[in-house]
């Protein structure tokens, strides 16, 4: 099947249940690569091997090559020896072993899909996850044929001085004509996802790691030599992760040297290949003039993924793509346990929660739901979703709770051990669990099997006189997409009571196991009005409903001895008094403010904390909390408890502001809380209307000897209505045209405004010289931007759904993994208001009907529509 489908054409469907074992398997490969951007042969050696008895011929998988060739055992073939069918190539074969050859042209140069070999900024890459590499060489391109690559490269001197590719370079020299080569061998049997390439002209930073056992290995970041200053922290990162999953998961890295490369253009954050990892390059340079404190982080923490990936994914992969958490959801929680100890633990662990409510949670409630082990896809590059990657985290966490930590390290030890050099499945990881523990996690498998985000309910009653409590939870799982009927799932909650007159804990933590769809807990020996805080440190990934008034969420805010509980009582008191203005309820701000006030005053709370506390809900979640979301409505109220908090903490905000100011830049922890909590009092000093506002704003912006004070002070020029918003705007793209990292956040800051006019500037912006639909991060800065500004995109005219029904139809017949990914806004059609909800389903509809639609654009589409 072609990759572009006419929109009458219903594309195949992949399932689960018909995964069966390849018929060959492929333990040697060797490669040769001639290579131009223009034109590239790439001739393959293949060693087969018969797979047990069975007279399958070889079936090997492509995608827009030009076959010139194919070899049997050092013969050539005709073709009548071979087929081709849709990208196919079927070679019947005699016997249990063979060797074959074949010999292919690609143009890397044309390649605006950006998977297979592609050019980027005068560089060639690979990129072949999912199922790029069929789009270098034929192959069964499937994730349990694993093989040893030997890699030979030659190309013009002079535009590409260096060849990377996976293991070790084992001999190099020069060629006829100016061209020169590399020889690469990899003695670690990978799947062919992980292969990777990379010509051009790069300089590296160079360090080296020594490891536990002693073996020094030699590190480079491979970057354009302008950029090499900027590389210094993702170096440092890659040096940490190292250290980190030795000392916490006993895990060393096992070749001698191991490579990253940034490139401009990249459909994802980076990838995994095995020693040769392939990095956007905005997830590798930083400094402080161009990068933020949340780039630095979101660097440290990318870096961290793809290294960790070396045993979680690369020495033990995935058998099938439905098994893809089993290798991202594992090293997600990996790179979380690594950025909360690199920093505030609930800070972080704030931050992963606010990236799943936002991503995850909707994809649940929506049209797209599907479980963290799918059971079916149309184009597997939608899968690398949140569910995926962000559920599948948390489900890890939950066992990890469940365990405990030490028996959790004896399974993962025990599923590295027993799978090492394997295709594994989810229930291989979850077995090995078990295995290690002596725990039965029978239920706890529901979790992979089962979409949509459980809602627990908790009631707490006292009975004085006993001196006792009973705490009644129940669950429900909402239907979803092809799952009507839901089993009670296992779902484990850190609990623990307070006392609410001392607001100290009466009950201490404990683990309680909600298994039942209603389950009771009693509490003995109670001396104290007990106030109920219930999933701590956010064990289970649920939403809780409970019968706490604003008056019992304020205490839990000032009282909660958990960080999270305590952030997470303040954001629920915010949302509910949001919703209650939205609904038409007498809303009251007072227990709002008072506990914002008594927030920023508690001076045992670091600044990070405070700062994130106190930020209001995002329109969008609190939307999300609402059967019918109303975007204007959600606006004013929200504005207005800002205003309210603005006005009424004033003195408090500019004490803050005056406290976090004029210390020269630093990156700790410290600092970075710092500036946080400087961002966050600026914007209610500017939601206070002050006069003098804009001037600090403007100091602010002026002055900053850091891209986190500048980019803070921009974000409310840009969403004010003051005279100096468009100088500020000037200015910073005057300072930063030339840096295309930074000019995105030009773009973005302008997409996610909050003023009446985002849709008319939005679309101005798209007309801008330096706006470009081909690179992915500037269409992600502007138009994905823009998909989540839930005001500007909801316009009641319709504007905004025809921008992006426009742009996805675009960006698909250029790079449909990104188009498709600019869809889902479009899907939450039925949470709308009527009018609104026909103009994004007529949007939908447009789509789906323009010819040579791209399966990963249909496949969104057609399931969004239902």
């Amino acid at each position: 099947m072609s990759d572009m489908q006419s929109a009458a054409a219903t594309p195949s469907v992949t399932r689960r249940e018909d995964y069966r074992p390849p018929d060959w398997l492929l333990p040697e490969i060797a490669l040769d690569f001639q290579l131009d951007p223009v034109r590239t042969t790439v001739r393959a050696r293949l060693t087969v091997v018969r797979n047990e008895a069975h007279d399958e011929p070889l079936r090997l998988d492509g995608d827009g090559l030009k076959l010139l060739e194919v070899w049997h055992n050092g013969k050539r073939l005709e073709e009548g020896d071979w087929q081709l069918d849709n990208d196919r190539l079927t070679i019947p074969l005699e016997g249990g072993e063979a060797i074959v050859e074949t010999l292919v042209e690609i143009a890397p140069e044309k390649n605006s899909q950006l998977m297979g070999l592609y050019a980027s900024g005068g560089i060639l890459c690979t990129q072949c996850e999912a199922e790029g590499f069929r789009r270098i060489t034929f192959f069964p391109d499937r994730p349990d044929v694993l093989s040893r690559y030997s890699v030979r490269m030659e190309a013009d001197r002079d535009r590409f001085p260096v060849l990377l590719s996976n293991g070790e370079c084992i001999e190099s020299g020069d060629g006829e004509d100016g061209r020169h080569w590399a020889r690469w061998y990899d003695p670690w049997p990978k799947p062919c996802y992980l292969f990777a390439l990379v010509a051009g002209d790069l300089a590296a930073n160079r360090d080296s790691f020594t490891t536990r056992s002693g073996k020094e290995v030699a590190l480079a970041i491979w970057v354009r030599e302008a950029d090499l200053p900027k590389t210094g922290h993702a170096m440092a990162a890659l040096k940490d992760s190292m250290a980190w999953d030795e000392r916490v998961y006993g895990r060393e890295y096992d070749l001698d040297q191991f490579n990253i490369v940034a490139v401009s253009d990249f459909n994802f954050g980076a990838m995994e290949n095995k020693s040769l990892n392939i990095f956007n390059s905005r997830y590798i340079l930083a400094d402080a003039e161009t990068a933020t404190d949340a780039d630095f982080d979101a660097i440290a923490g990318v870096v961290a993924h793809e290294y960790f990936h070396n045993w979680s994914g690369n020495r033990v992969t995935c058998r099938d793509w439905f098994q893809l958490s089993l290798k991202e959801g594992f090293t997600v929680f990996r790179d979380q346990q690594f950025s909360a100890d690199q920093g505030s633990e609930a800070v972080a662990r704030i931050g992963d929660v606010r990236m799943l409510r936002a991503a995850q949670f909707p994809e649940d409630a929506g049209p797209l739901a599907h479980p963290v082990r799918p059971e079916s896809y149309i184009e597997i590059s939608n899968f690398y979703t949140a569910t995926v990657y962000n559920k599948g985290a948390e489900l890890i966490r939950m066992v990890q709770a469940i365990l405990g930590p030490e028996d959790f390290r004896k399974g993962s030890d025990l599923y590295f051990e027993r799978h090492d050099g394997e295709a594994a499945t989810c229930e291989d990881f979850v077995t090995a669990m078990e295995d290690a523990s002596g725990a039965d996690l029978g239920q706890f498998r529901l979790w992979y099997r089962q979409a949509g985000t459980p809602k627990v309910t908790a009631r707490l009653d006292h009975d004085a006189e006993g001196a006792r409590a009973v705490l009644t939870l129940s669950q429900t799982v909402p239907a979803t997409p092809d799952q009507a009927e839901k089993r009670p799932m296992a779902i484990p909650l850190k609990t623990a009571l307070l006392g609410e007159k001392s607001g100290r804990p009466i009950v201490p933590e404990r683990l309680v196991m909600l298994e039942e769809e209603s389950q009771e807990i009693v509490f003995d020996g109670l001396t104290e009005r007990p106030v109920l805080s219930i999933n701590r440190h956010f064990t289970a990934p649920v939403t809780v409903e409970s019968n706490k008034d604003p008056k019992t969420l304020a205490f839990l805010s000032a009282h909660d001895d958990d960080p999270f509980a305590r952030y997470e009582a303040m954001q629920q008191l915010m949302v509910e008094t949001i919703i209650d203005a939205v609904s038409g309820r007498q809303t009251d701000h007072a227990p709002v403010i008072e506990a914002v006030r008594r927030t920023l005053a508690d001076g045992d709370l670091d600044k990070a904390f405070i700062a994130e506390a106190v930020i209001l809900p995002s329109e969008s979640f609190v939307g999300d909390q609402m059967l019918v979301v109303d975007p204007e409505a959600i606006h004013k109220a929200r504005e207005a408890l800002r205003g309210d908090l603005a006005r009424s903490l004033a003195e408090d905000w500019r004490a803050a502001y005056a406290a976090s100011s004029g210390n020269a830049y630093e990156y700790s922890p410290a600092a970075k809380g710092l500036r946080r909590l400087r961002a966050v009092a600026l914007g209610y000093i500017a939601a206070d209307g002050a006069d003098d506002a804009p001037g600090l704003a403007v100091r602010q912006f002026e002055g900053a000897d850091n891209m986190t004070d500048r980019q803070a002070a921009l974000g409310v020029l840009a969403n004010s209505d003051w005279p100096e918003r468009i100088a500020a705007l000037d200015d910073f793209y005057a300072r930063y045209r030339d840096d295309a990292l930074v000019l995105d956040k030009w773009f973005m800051v302008q997409a996610m405004s909050i003023r009446d006019d985002t849709v008319t500037a939005v679309e101005a912006l798209a007309a801008h010289p330096d706006f470009s639909i081909e690179n992915p991060n500037r269409l992600r800065s502007l138009v994905g931007a823009f998909g989540g500004n839930q005001r500007a995109f909801h316009t009641a005219s319709g504007r905004g759904y025809r921008f992006l029904a426009d742009f996805i139809l675009k960006a698909d017949a250029i790079n449909p993994q990104t188009a498709a990914r600019l869809l889902p806004p479009l899907g939450k059609w039925r949470r709308f208001d009527e009018q609104r909800g026909a103009m994004m389903r007529a949007e939908l509809e447009r789509i789906l009907a323009a010819p040579d639609l791209s399966k990963d654009v249909f496949e969104q589409a057609s399931k969004s529509l239902g």
